[in-house]
C-alpha cells in the first residue's frame, strides 16, 4: 500500500511516526492548501491526515484511495458523504487524549480562579520581597469545593472532567447539545439552567450545527459575572467577539481557551488584544498534546491501517 502522511509534524518532531512496516510511506511536514492535497494524494492508497481538506475537490483524482486515517479524534476536515459514495473508509483515533484534555481543563480553570498570573508577577516584580508581611492576597480567590461545575458534552472527556470536579467537591450538572445523552450519574439540565447555575463551565462537545456559537452574546448574558468559562472543544463553539465583549464588560469573570475560531489565533480576533492573564488565558491548541497522548495517537493510526489491511473494521466513522 502507498501510505501518504500529509501532516507528519502535527504529531510533533519528538514523536516517532513510522508506518513503513505497513507499506511504502511518503511523509510531508504539513499540508494545508487544497492544491497541495490534490498533488500529494493522487497516487495514495491510504491517507493519514489531521486538518488537511479531504473532499470531492481534493480527492476526485485520487482514484486509488481506500482509507483515510485521521491523526485525531475529529474528522470535520473530511467530507464523509463523498467518501462513502466512493467507498473510502474513514477511521479516527478515540480516547487517546481524554486524560490530558481533562487535566488541561483544570489547569486553565485553576490558574484563572486562583489568579496565578497576578501572584506570579507579584513575586517576580519584586513587590513581594519589598513588603513587610509574609503573605499577599490582594485579589480574592475561592475554593472549588461547593461550587457548581457545568459541562457541555458528556462524552469520555466530559465524564472524566465530571469525576475530577466531583473529587474537588463540586456539584456537577451537564447539558447535552443533541438531547440524546444517556448519562444518569449527573443531573442533565436545559441550557438556561446550565448557564445560570454554573460557577465553572467547560465545553467538551464536537463542533456541529447544534454547537456552533453555543456560547454567544445571549448565553454569556445569562451566566454569573463570577463564572469561569473553559473551552477545550472547538473554537467555533464560542463566538470570540461576543466573549471578548463579555470579558471587557465583566459579564463573566474569566475564560480559558485552548481553541479559537480560526487557528492559529488571528490578530484580527479581538481576543488577541486582551493581555490580562487574570481574565483570559489562551493556549495554542495543545490540550491533546502530551507526549503520552501523541504517542498513543500515532500508534492507534498504525493499528487502524493494519486492521484495514486484514479486512477488519476498526474505528471506522462512516459505516
Amino acid at each position: 500500500m502507498n501510505i501518504v502522511v500529509l501532516e507528519r509534524h502535527s504529531a510533533g518532531t519528538d514523536i516517532n511516526v513510522d508506518y513503513s512496516a505497513l507499506g511504502e510511506c511518503t511523509y510531508y511536514r504539513n499540508t494545508s492548501t487544497k492544491e497541495e492535497v490534490i498533488e500529494r494524494v493522487k497516487d495514495a492508497d491510504v491517507i493519514v491526515a489531521n486538518k488537511s481538506p479531504l473532499n470531492e475537490e481534493t480527492l476526485k483524482d485520487a482514484l486509488g484511495v481506500k482509507l483515510i486515517c485521521e491523526l485525531a479524534t475529529g474528522f470535520d476536515n473530511v467530507d464523509l458523504a463523498y467518501c462513502t459514495s466512493r467507498g473510502i473508509k474513514v477511521a479516527n483515533v478515540r480516547d487517546y487524549c481524554t486524560d490530558m484534555v481533562a487535566q488541561h481543563t483544570f489547569a486553565l480553570a485553576l490558574a484563572l480562579s486562583e489568579k496565578l498570573a497576578h501572584y506570579d508577577n507579584y513575586v517576580k516584580s519584586g513587590e513581594y520581597s519589598a513588603q513587610d508581611r509574609f503573605s499577599n492576597f490582594d485579589l480574592p480567590f475561592y475554593e472549588l469545593s461547593g461550587k457548581t461545575w457545568g459541562i457541555v458534552g458528556m462524552g469520555n472527556i466530559g465524564k472524566k472532567v465530571a469525576q475530577i470536579a466531583t473529587a474537588f467537591g463540586c456539584k456537577v450538572i451537564f447539558h447535552s447539545v443533541t438531547g440524546k445523552s444517556t448519562v444518569t450519574e449527573y443531573p442533565q439540565v436545559d441550557k438556561d439552567t446550565l448557564l445560570a447555575e454554573s460557577d465553572f463551565l467547560s465545553l467538551h462537545c464536537p463542533l456541529s450545527d447544534l454547537s456552533r456559537n453555543f456560547i454567544d452574546k445571549n448565553a454569556l448574558r445569562k451566566m454569573k459575572n463570577t463564572a469561569v468559562l473553559v473551552n477545550v472543544a472547538r473554537g467555533a463553539v464560542v463566538n470570540n467577539i461576543d466573549l471578548y465583549e463579555a470579558l471587557i464588560s465583566g459579564e463573566i469573570a474569566a475564560a480559558g481557551l485552548d481553541v479559537v475560531e480560526k487557528e492559529p489565533l488571528q490578530l484580527s480576533n479581538p481576543l488577541s488584544t486582551l493581555k490580562d492573564g487574570n481574565k483570559l488565558i489562551i493556549t495554542p491548541h495543545l490540550a491533546w498534546a502530551s507526549v503520552e497522548a501523541r504517542t498513543r495517537c500515532v500508534e492507534e493510526v498504525g493499528r487502524n491501517i493494519a486492521a484495514f489491511q486484514r479486512g477488519e473494521s476498526r474505528n471506522i466513522v462512516n459505516g
